[in-house]
């Protein structure tokens, strides 16, 4: 009988291997969120408190943090160690890089379901949003909700993107 564990094999056959994140995956996810979220304000809107203008700041606040952390990543896996003018950093150990990148692919795949939940109620108040005061105020609120979510999913990528180890050159053609 096989373990059920089996299934988190080491085998580094291609079926295993974890790769970027793909934009399809972002926007399958985006897209059901947008859905869901736009079903839900449209039973409940009318019972919804006002939202918060700042309420998608932290979203971007993340995706900030992350970007910053990426550099500092980048340029430890970078660093080149024949260069000794500059003060020599400590490389990344492959276990914070995994869980970096692991980090990175959850916060890109919850920044797309945030971005459709703003992109949902963006869409049910934007048509309203010259008429009724409550759907203008909603309506900036959603942009902003919408762009701190773009922040966060680019912070997201370029971590991600920043933990790729650097192309050995001897293995390059010329």
């Amino acid at each position: 009988m096989k373990s059920p564990w089996s299934v988190m094999s080491a085998d580094p056959s291609p079926a295993f291997r974890m790769g970027p994140t793909r934009p399809r995956d972002l926007c399958v996810v985006a897209l059901i969120a947008a859905i869901a979220g736009y079903l839900l304000v449209r039973l409940n809107y009318g019972r919804i408190p006002p939202l918060p203008r700042p309420a998608g700041l932290p979203a971007a606040a993340l995706g900030i943090a992350e970007a910053i952390f990426g550099y500092g990543v980048r340029a430890r896996i970078r660093a080149d160690r024949a260069d000794r003018t500059r003060p020599v950093k400590p490389p990344v150990p492959p276990l914070t890089a995994a869980r970096a990148v692991m980090t990175a692919k959850a916060t890109a795949l919850a920044g797309a379901a945030v971005a459709g939940l703003w992109f949902g109620l963006l869409a049910f108040v934007l048509p309203d949003s010259g008429s009724i005061s409550a759907a203008r105020s909603d309506t900036l609120t959603a942009i902003i909700g919408l762009v701190g979510a773009a922040v966060m999913v680019a912070g997201a990528l370029y971590l991600e993107f920043c933990c790729r180890a650097p192309e050995d050159p001897r293995n390059r053609s010329t």
